[in-house]
């Protein structure tokens, strides 16, 4: 372990932190990856200037130390980062928007604040852009966030496995088609993420049946009763620990 050497006498430059950072979201945070690049956002955003602050991915990557600590290798380091960035982006500390122009597909980090949210919906009605970025596609990543939030909450911890998993079916699947199947799978009590896979498989194969919509709409999984015909032992019930065939076979998904 390497030693710290201590904080220098005299002046020093400090960056703030909201009190909400340790009576709310510190408490939260489970993983060092995800609570070092929060760290770090504060701190690269307090050296900004500019209407709206942001950071992108490259200020992290950029950051010989910083990627030092994630991991020792920079192949591992750059997968952490990611990995990181992702639980960060899930939790709601940051939100991330996707810039494309000229230059290809840019990702730019705002803070939850107010200030943030604030620069998001100016940016998604075209109000303001970034100083040098005059791409006409702006997306934002909700996707993603809303596949992980739902992920740990309801079958089980993100790992950088499961992580990359997710991103790819978010980059394959809508939204709400990961949303319905995570439903699908929680109902079923088979809390797997291959499970989640194979309904969305059936759903792209068969159609996807659109679910009501409304602040009070409630969604409908009835249809989605034969996807799986398993009773699970007793104790073995939730998690990765329950055990149920998904590929195929009078039990699975893809069961007549």
């Amino acid at each position: 372990m390497k030693g710290f050497a201590g904080f220098p006498d005299g002046k020093v430059r400090s960056v703030p932190l909201p009190e909400t950072f340790f009576s709310e979201l510190l408490p939260l945070v489970d993983h060092a990856g995800e609570l070092k690049v929060t760290l770090y956002a504060f701190w690269r955003l307090s050296l900004k200037t500019g209407q709206y602050r942001f950071v992108q991915r490259g200020d992290f990557a950029d950051d010989e130390r910083l990627m030092q600590g994630l991991a020792a290798s920079p192949r591992q380091a750059a997968e952490a980062l990611d990995d990181a960035l992702e639980r960060a982006e899930a939790r709601g500390t940051l939100l991330r928007v996707v810039i494309e122009d000229a230059q290809g597909e840019r990702d730019l980090y705002f803070m939850n604040s107010a200030r943030g949210r604030e620069a998001l919906d100016k940016l998604t009605r075209g109000e303001w852009r970034p100083e040098g970025m005059d791409g006409d596609v702006v997306t934002l990543n909700h996707v993603r966030a809303n596949a992980y939030t739902l992920y740990e909450q309801n079958i089980g911890p993100l790992t950088p496995m499961i992580s990359e998993e997710l991103r790819d079916m978010a980059d394959s699947y809508p939204a709400a088609w990961i949303e319905e199947a995570i439903r699908v799978a929680v109902k079923n009590n088979v809390r797997r993420l291959k499970y989640v896979l194979a309904v969305l498989e059936r759903m792209r194969a068969e159609g996807h049946y659109e679910q009501p919509t409304g602040a009070d709409a409630e969604p409908d999984l009835s249809r989605y009763d034969g996807y799986l015909r398993y009773q699970p032992d007793d104790g073995a019930a939730g998690g990765d620990s329950a055990d149920a065939e998904t590929d195929g076979g009078e039990g699975g998904p893809d069961a007549a």
